[in-house]
């Protein structure tokens, strides 16, 4: 059970998030949905622990995650906004240089490498540098990273944004069966694409949860109008 308590953070003067708290059950796909500037970015960098919180907490099966931040970021997997990738490296040797990184044992390394290319498609990127490939092609290697040892917790931040149709369907395919061994929580705008497999939508508003919306089951346009009655009632 991942447990997001009462996060609180500001920048100088600006309130950013107030009271932010929520529960994400194993199994769940959680989409975060908000205007430019409503905190979604802050909140995931809180939740990936790049960010300290004013007050508020993080639990995993009841364990704060300030108080062992090795131990929680050994079972999360977390992709930025802008993922900063190793341009001169293989894709191969970057991912098995982040395996390492999150002190997976050498003798897994190989196995994760080939499930991470199975699982996000990107078997035939492998032996490529990392320069060569395109936009959309080194998201997928940031999501292979983000995934490459079945985290516990999976935080992707505007994970589709930039991608054209065809994979903006195939990345959302991918994060969805992420749902079979992790809590995944997603940010961004393509809720066209998001109603199709988050199984819920918080939305977002000034720094505060102002709905939660459940989507698993439901028709996707159903779902939209929700978010986006949520989205007008928060704005006002």
């Amino acid at each position: 059970m991942f447990e997001v308590r009462n996060i609180s953070f500001a920048y100088r003067s600006r309130q950013v998030l107030s009271d932010v708290s929520f529960v994400v059950s194993p199994g769940e796909t959680v989409g975060v949905v908000g205007d430019n500037g409503a905190g979604k970015t802050t909140l995931t960098r809180i939740l990936a622990t790049a960010l300290a919180p004013d007050s508020g907490s993080i639990r995993v099966d009841g364990h704060d995650a300030f108080k062992n931040e090795m131990r929680y970021r050994r079972e999360l997997g977390y992709m930025q906004e802008s993922p900063a990738l190793y341009e001169d490296m293989t894709v191969k040797a970057y991912l098995a240089y982040r395996a390492r990184l999150k002190g997976e044992p050498e003798k897994r390394i190989k196995r994760r490498l080939g499930e991470a290319g199975d699982t996000c498609r990107i078997g035939d990127l492998m032996k490529r540098h990392i320069r060569t490939l395109s936009f959309g092609q080194k998201k997928r290697v940031a999501l292979a990273d983000a995934m490459l040892l079945r985290p516990r917790v999976l935080l992707l931040d505007d994970v589709l944004a930039g991608l054209d149709r065809g994979m903006r369907e195939s990345s959302g395919t991918i994060i969805a069966s992420a749902a079979a061994f992790s809590s995944v929580i997603v940010t961004g705008h393509e809720l066209e694409d998001l109603a199709k497999w988050c199984t819920r939508f918080l939305v977002l508003c000034g720094g505060r949860i102002s709905a939660s919306i459940p989507a698993a089951g439901l028709d996707p346009a159903t779902v939209l109008a929700r978010v986006d009655e949520a989205l007008k009632g928060g704005a006002k």
